[in-house]
């Protein structure tokens, strides 16, 4: 199927196909007919799968059409609500680039800055507006943001949402929020709260389900490697040397590890940046342009600030560190192979983190393939030893409490 048998106009058919869009991914295919016939979506779609295009395409579609019945001033008529700067600032980009060739504007306001820039653009008057939670309550509290006037809601990333600990504040918008009108609901997995929350939210929705969290893209390679803990810097850096590895997203658990793995990559005269909450929002972009436009070949993130990175040709993502909620795991390697596209995702596990690999592989139900030829190999104690520690553990256990249990009855 093309985009033009999903009834797109030709001013969004023009845009798509300057930026390289002939086929729609699944997602897209059953969601963007539903909801030009302005019906209820219940998505459920892994990252990479094009939801943002899924849902910007029609809204953009929709707006257009009003807009020939509609000549007052600008309202705010749909709101789209992301849990990260970063995954805001990619739907911004998405509606610029879809809708290029249309009169409808939009602006993204998050937190981390300064608000005026924001306010500023509030009050000229925007179509759709995109947003974080925390930024968007306040200045709703502080009247620049007015929801009367919403036609079409979208949540995007729900489950993340909940992770962030934004439920709350997702409910208090979404109370403010007309009673009619179209919601567009989408997250990778569908955990109580957030199926209690579709429930209250969705009318009647149509359900669209693509490629479940507990799969992984067929096109990403996973490749593990074990590995101990002090080994892991030299690892890296002998996996980075490979000529293969184009540009690589590396993961850490925290910001302090991210700026860690940068600085030692650097060190070694590889081009690194780090990218987590603690930057600048200045700083944070302009790591990731620099990374999009290959002056940068190494990003290391976090998984919340790695959240709404998409980059085209992206050839490897690396865990540093293994994350211990099996689903991220999916989230992270799902950079890699989109669109399409082939790619491949390496891990490090160190003794500690097999437990983690462990959650991983049953929830992918599958094992990952280990790489055996490699200079840092994971040693642990030989079982002997280990069974030997085991035993005098054991046994001086025994004597101390035995020499506890004498000596209370000496006492007594």
């Amino acid at each position: 199927m093309k985009f033009e048998q999903l009834n797109i106009i030709p001013p969004i058919l023009r845009a798509l196909k300057e930026e390289g869009y002939e086929t729609p991914t699944p997602i897209q295919e059953q969601s963007i007919p539903a909801i030009l016939q302005r019906r209820d979506i219940l998505g459920s779609a892994q990252t990479g799968t094009g939801k943002t295009a899924a849902f910007a395409i029609p809204i953009l579609q929709i707006f257009n059409e009003e807009q020939r019945f509609d000549r007052g001033s600008r309202k705010i008529k749909c709101l789209i609500v992301t849990p990260t700067r970063e995954l805001a600032i990619q739907i911004g980009e998405s509606f610029e680039a879809y809708g290029k060739y249309l009169n409808i504007k939009h602006t993204v306001i998050f937190g981390g800055v300064n608000q005026h820039s924001q306010t500023k653009k509030l009050q000229t008057g925007v179509d759709v507006l995109i947003a974080t939670p925390g930024r968007l309550l306040d200045l709703m509290n502080q009247r620049y943001v007015d929801l009367q006037y919403i036609k079409i809601f979208t949540l995007d990333e729900a489950d993340r949402m909940l992770d962030m600990g934004f439920i709350h504040d997702v409910k208090k918008i979404i109370s403010k929020l007309p009673q009619k009108k179209q919601s567009l609901f989408f997250s990778a997995t569908m955990p109580p709260v957030i199926v209690d929350l579709t429930k209250n939210l969705l009318v009647n929705p149509i359900k669209v389900e693509v490629a479940p969290v507990s799969s992984a893209a067929e096109t990403v390679k996973q490749k593990l490697y074990h590995v101990d803990k002090s080994n892991k810097r030299d690892l890296l850096i002998h996996v980075l040397k490979e000529k293969e590895i184009r540009s690589a997203l590396i993961f850490t658990r925290t910001k302090h590890g991210a700026d860690k793995v940068a600085r030692f990559i650097n060190q070694a005269g590889i081009n690194a940046e780090a990218i987590h909450g603690n930057k600048s929002q200045n700083a944070r972009q302009k790591a990731l342009s620099n990374f999009k436009t290959k002056q940068t070949r190494i990003l290391v993130a976090t998984d919340i600030a790695a959240r709404g990175i998409d980059i085209d040709d992206l050839s490897h993502v690396i865990n540093y560190e293994i994350p211990n909620v099996p689903e991220t795991y999916v989230h992270r390697i799902g950079r890699t192979g989109r669109a399409g596209a082939s790619g491949i995702a390496l891990s490090f596990c160190d003794l500690e983190e097999k437990s983690y690999i462990k959650d991983v592989e049953k929830l992918l139900n599958t094992s990952i393939p280990v790489i055996t030829e490699h200079p840092f190999h994971l040693v642990s104690a030989p079982a002997p030893v280990k069974e030997q520690v085991r035993r005098e553990y054991s046994t001086n256990g025994r004597n101390r409490s035995q020499k506890r249990w004498h000596g209370r009855g000496r006492k007594g």
